[in-house]
C-alpha cells in the first residue's frame, strides 16, 4: 500500500492510504515469561510466595496472591526500572520525612526488599525453632505479617513496618495490574470485580451501576482464546 503525503492550506498534514500508526509502536511493555525468578533467590521467592499468599488469601472463587502471580510480578519489578529507583532523585541529604514528604531513604526497592527478607528470615527462625517464615503454619505467618504492620515485630538491619507498606503496595499492584506484567494472571482479579480491562469501548456501561458487566475483561495483549487475524 502506498501512502500519500500532503499539507493544506491551513498547514495540516493530510495521510491518505493508511494510518501512520501501529498499536504499541512508542514503548511496548515487555510481557513477562513463566520461568525462574529473576532477582530473588530461591529462599526469597519462597518467603514472598508465602507473603502475599497470606495479604491475599485464596478462596473457592478466585486464586490467591501466589497463584495470581503477585510474587513473579514483585519479583520482574525489582528487577527492572522500579527495583532501581530509575528516574528518582536517589541524593542526600538522606532524613526520615513526614509521611506527606514521602519516601526519603536511600535504599532502592530492591536493596529494601533484600535486606527485609533476610532480616524476617532471621527474625522468623530465632522466634519459631528454626522455622523460616515460609514453613510456618497459617495462624503464625498471619501473626508475623500483624507484627510487621503494627510495628512490634523488629528485624535487625530493616525496617518492617516500611517493608509491610511497601509489600503490601506491591501485592495490590501484582493483583489488579495488567496480565502482561505477570501478576492479574489470567485476569482474576478483573473478572473478581467486573473489570473490562483494555477494551476500546464500553461507554454503554458507564452510567449502569450495580449491574456486573458481562463481558469478559481483556489486557494489553488480548485475552485467551483470541486469534490474531492477518501479519
Amino acid at each position: 500500500m502506498t501512502l500519500v503525503f500532503s499539507t493544506t492550506s491551513a498547514g495540516a498534514l493530510v495521510v491518505k492510504g493508511s494510518l501512520p500508526w501501529t498499536p504499541n509502536a512508542g514503548d511496548p511493555p515487555t510481557a513477562v515469561l513463566p520461568g525462574p525468578w529473576v532477582y530473588f533467590i530461591p529462599e526469597e521467592g519462597a518467603a514472598i510466595e508465602a507473603l502475599v499468599d497470606r495479604l491475599i488469601p485464596p478462596d473457592p472463587q478466585t486464586p490467591g496472591g501466589k497463584d495470581a502471580g503477585c510474587a513473579v510480578f514483585i519479583d520482574r519489578q525489582l528487577a527492572g526500572s522500579y527495583g532501581s529507583a530509575e528516574g528518582l532523585y536517589m541524593r542526600g541529604p538522606f532524613a526520615n520525612g513526614t509521611p506527606q514528604q514521602g519516601d526519603q531513604s536511600p535504599l532502592t526497592p530492591a536493596v529494601r526488599y533484600r535486606q527485609a527478607l533476610a532480616a524476617l528470615d532471621k527474625y522468623c527462625r530465632a522466634t519459631f525453632a528454626g522455622k523460616s517464615f515460609a514453613q510456618l503454619p497459617d495462624d503464625q505467618k498471619d501473626k508475623v505479617i500483624s507484627g510487621l504492620e503494627e510495628g512490634s515485630a523488629t528485624l535487625d538491619g530493616a525496617d518492617g513496618k516500611m517493608f509491610f507498606a511497601q509489600l503490601l503496595t506491591n501485592t495490590r499492584e501484582g493483583f489488579f495490574a495488567d496480565p502482561v506484567y505477570g501478576g492479574n494472571r489470567d485476569m482474576v482479579a478483573w473478572k473478581m470485580i467486573g473489570f473490562p480491562g483494555a477494551r476500546y469501548d464500553y461507554r454503554d456501561w458507564v452510567d449502569r451501576h450495580n449491574e456486573r458487566y458481562p463481558l469478559p475483561p481483556v489486557g494489553f495483549a488480548g485475552r485467551p482464546g483470541w486469534v490474531r487475524q492477518g501479519p
